[in-house]
């Protein structure tokens, strides 16, 4: 069954510097139907100001990475790491114990466009980390990519929950299918562009929660980036 979630249903929030669609309930923005889904808690589509951006804030407990789409994103956090995230970067912040950080657009002329999601830990309490990996678009072109993994498999990077992410690129004829065992969730996320899965067009910003479904098919892209959370077969997170 696939249950499609438009992209002008998400959550609207507009303070001048910052512009964000939320796919699932965050900040003042709350739907009682969009608490997450399985262990995906947050996908919030982000376009950051020139020389803005979100000021050092704390968090614990929390699987967090940014998937930069246009921009630089500059990135700095308690552990001591200073980094600047830009197309085809993933990075991911296990906040565990806790962690402080700020997120900046890097540019002082160019907007920044990326996601933010956040996972729901398996763990409670583990040593924050940082990971930052750089996956090509030959990687990612009319294929998938696993980006995400319980292991880090195959250099993705490692996250404290029973959940992977893959990312593709597709255009015209290009096609890929995933198979996803019977027990599982998958929630799908068009970052841009358009694509079909099984058959379903989906938009820039749409969204799709899968379930008992084992394989799915994408074809027909249009300028296509996609996310695809492969997760355990329940409906909320459990915080």
């Amino acid at each position: 069954m696939i249950e499609i979630r438009k992209a002008d249903q998400r959550g609207v929030a507009n303070h001048g510097w910052l512009k964000s669609r939320h796919t699932f309930s965050f900040g003042h923005y709350h739907d009682a139907k969009q608490q997450g889904f399985s262990d995906l808690l947050v996908i919030n589509d982000d376009r950051v100001d020139p020389g803005m951006g979100f000021g050092t804030h704390p968090h614990r407990d929390m699987e967090i990475f940014s998937y930069v789409l246009e921009g630089a994103l500059e990135h700095s956090d308690s552990m001591g790491t200073g980094s600047v995230i830009r197309p085809g970067d993933v990075q991911m912040m296990s906040a565990g114990t806790g962690v402080r950080h700020s997120e900046f657009n890097h540019s002082k002329s160019e907007l920044v466009h990326f996601l933010q999601i956040w996972i729901v830990p398996d763990v409670r309490g583990a040593a924050p980390r940082y990971q930052q990996v750089h996956f090509t678009e030959a990687e990612k072109r009319g294929r998938f990519r696993l980006i995400v993994s319980p292991k880090g498999t195959d250099g993705s990077l490692a996250v404290h929950q029973n959940a992977s992410i893959h990312a593709g690129l597709f255009d015209g004829a290009e096609t890929a299918t995933l198979d996803v065992g019977a027990d599982r969730y998958v929630y799908v996320h068009v970052a841009r562009g358009k694509i079909e899965v099984n058959g379903q067009r989906l938009g820039e910003g749409d969204g799709a929660r899968i379930r008992n479904e084992q394989r799915l098919e994408f074809a027909k892209g249009d300028g296509a980036e996609v996310l695809v959370f492969d997760l355990r077969p329940h409906e909320l997170p459990s915080m």
